[in-house]
């Protein structure tokens, strides 16, 4: 059976470009198709979106060839700080800090803004000859038979792979087309995001600060730059984004304190509705999801990313064992073991994160009083502490190669 690619990927975003690479490495074809077209992504200006990396993550880019186009621009997190308290009242007494010299690895994760890390990965797929992008195009269907996966796409083009990779989103046509079927719900929350500008350097800490409305994450950039993921109820996010910039600071101001001395905005201004999506499968036929596609979570650690991207090196360490074994890349078999691998993981995390968000998201004084004495306690014991230092680190559980620092 004649393919026009080995592997398919739709989805250009993140997850899709970085798993492209990691395949391409070990000689497979790739094609990777995007609704969006490349200048779109490619040439966008600072604009606040960023995200926090863990080491692991750090990794995988080193090992797929794209770290150093990156790092110049990123900001290492040496601490995390989690308090508890109420807005304008300053945080509780009780408090978690993390600091990176308890681990002998180096830093936790770098912060890196959306434009450099997204275009770093363009320019890796643009620049590899095995990976094929099919930008501005979209897939309009898709068929399985017993060798290989057929995609139509909008354009009229067809495509024939031995696999199909959906790295597509929440709303994920690759999982709707498979009839994977989703659960989720949402948190009555929604995100305010944006990037400030600060009087004092931050020192390369970041700050967890948990209200009864939703948690405020300050996130270290460069140049003395801040990112702010900042929940609220969605009546009171919808109320403070209709604000002017100056009165959206006002109401920031007392939830973001003064020890960073003056805030200013530095960027646009974004909103997102808070929700937990998972896959009821992360696989079908011929298919497999990674990223927000299998499994999408509160943003409350940080780690929707890293868990997509240990979907990546998780798949493609599963994809390039089945391929020097001789076996299909496609088949059921080498599948099945990519979703037992990744399912459990992606299931608690979400599951944690949903608990975290309800444990803290609200005024109940017995709830207060149990979580900072939570946080204490983990605060005093050493050991305890560098496990959560570990995790924040992605240094837990069962790690592909290309997060141990080893190739494919």
């Amino acid at each position: 059976m004649d393919f026009d690619t080995d592997i398919v990927i739709v989805g250009g975003g993140l997850n899709g470009p970085a798993l492209g690479l990691a395949l391409a490495q070990i000689g497979l074809r790739v094609t990777i198709i995007d609704r969006l077209k490349s200048d779109v992504r490619k040439d966008a200006g600072f604009d606040g979106r960023s995200y926090a990396l863990a080491l692991t993550s750090t990794r995988l880019l080193q090992g797929i060839g794209v770290w150093n186009d990156v790092a110049e621009n990123a900001q290492p997190m040496l601490e995390i700080k989690v308090t508890d308290g109420r807005a304008g009242e300053g945080p509780s007494p009780f408090f978690m800090h993390f600091d990176h010299t308890e681990i002998e690895e180096g830093p936790m994760g770098h912060m890196v803004e959306d434009r450099h890390l997204r275009r770093a990965l363009i320019n890796a797929t643009q620049a590899a000859d095995n990976i094929t992008l099919l930008n501005g195009e979209d897939v309009i269907a898709q068929t399985v038979d017993a060798s290989g996966v057929t995609l139509t796409l909008a354009s009229g083009k067809t495509l024939r792979a031995k696999l199909l990779v959906g790295a597509d989103g929440r709303g994920s046509g690759t999982a709707m087309r498979a009839d994977i079927k989703r659960i989720g719900w949402g948190y009555g929350q929604t995100a305010l995001v944006c990037a400030i500008s600060h009087e004092k350097p931050h020192g390369g800490v970041a700050h967890q600060f948990f209200m009864p409305p939703g948690p405020l994450a300050i996130l270290p950039l460069t140049e003395n730059r801040s990112s702010i993921v900042w929940s609220e109820t969605t009546e009171n996010a919808a109320r403070i984004n209709a604000l002017t910039d100056d009165a959206y600071l006002d109401v920031l101001r007392p939830r973001f304190g003064d020890f960073l001395g003056e805030i200013s905005l530095a960027g646009a201004r974004y909103t997102y509705p808070l929700s937990l999506s998972l896959a009821h499968s992360m696989i079908a036929d011929r298919v497999a999801l990674v990223g927000d596609a299998a499994h999408g979570v509160h943003p409350i650690a940080g780690q929707g990313l890293n868990a997509g991207m240990r979907d990546v090196a998780a798949l493609a360490e599963v994809i390039a064992d089945a391929l020097r074994r001789g076996q299909d890349v496609g088949s059921a078999t080498v599948l099945d073991q990519y979703q037992i691998w990744r399912r459990f993981d992606n299931t608690a995390l979400a599951l944690a994160t949903d608990s975290f968000n309800r444990l803290f998201s609200n005024d109940s004084s017995l709830l207060r009083i149990a979580r900072d004495m939570g946080m204490a306690a983990i605060n005093a014991l050493p050991g305890t502490r560098r496990g959560f230092i570990r995790e924040a680190a992605g240094l837990t559980g069962d790690l592909p190669r290309l997060m141990r620092g080893k190739p494919l």
